[in-house]
């Protein structure tokens, strides 16, 4: 009888075509432009993606965090890297050699689940990210901004965003100036739906903003 196929068995451990790659803040798992050979999967930390133009513009376009995949684009024919993969806080992930991740996804139904979850969970993001900036104002991005990167509306426990997430980088997120954010910002605080703290601490009346017509 066939073993039992655990995918967080899979995720966890080296294997034929898997590695650990671990990098302190602010150093790169991969660059724009590099061969896309790989997908990895964050086990620890949190991973900023970003983008430079040819004038040498840069704009963040995803953070993401422990328990998602990035770099799948390895696997639609994509030979070279879009984006640019640095480590926001220490990190450890598993990097899966595009062969290996064929293999399992083929093999491994399970498996195969699991990771077309996660595309569609990530591709209801992208068009509500649309949406977002097509209908609604700077201050209502902001808001939902910091209500996803705080786990609100996850299986998560609520968490502390991290002081490096910049008003820059939200910014970058958000479409609009540092001077807007700075505003919003402090009038957020103000109205008691954040707090500062050492870290950026969001509660749930944030919400408010959101579903305010």
């Amino acid at each position: 009888m066939r073993r039992k196929f655990d995918s967080a068995d899979f995720l966890s451990k080296l294997g034929t075509g898997k590695t650990i790659v671990r990098c302190l803040k602010g150093q790169k798992l991969f660059s724009q432009g590099d061969p896309a050979d790989a997908v990895f999967y964050v086990q620890n930390g949190k991973v900023k993606m970003t983008v430079t133009s040819e004038g040498g513009k840069e704009a963040v376009v995803a953070l993401v965090e422990t328990g998602s995949f990035f770099g799948e684009g390895c696997l639609n024919g994509q030979s070279r890297r879009l984006a640019t993969a640095s480590a926001l806080t220490d990190v450890s992930a598993m990097r899966i050699s595009k062969v290996e991740m064929l293999r399992v996804l083929k093999d491994e139904p399970a498996f195969a689940a699991r990771f077309v979850t996660y595309l569609l969970e990530r591709n209801t993001r992208v068009e509500e990210d649309l949406v977002d900036h097509l209908f609604n104002s700077s201050e209502k991005r902001l808001a939902r901004v910091l209500l996803l990167l705080g786990n609100f509306g996850k299986d998560q426990e609520p968490e502390p965003i991290l002081p490096d997430v910049s008003q820059e980088m939200l910014a970058e997120m958000v479409g609009t100036t540092r001077s807007r954010i700075n505003y919003f910002m402090n009038k957020f605080r103000k109205l008691g739906f954040i707090d500062y703290n050492g870290t950026l601490e969001v509660h749930n009346s944030l919400l408010n903003v959101i579903l305010r017509d």
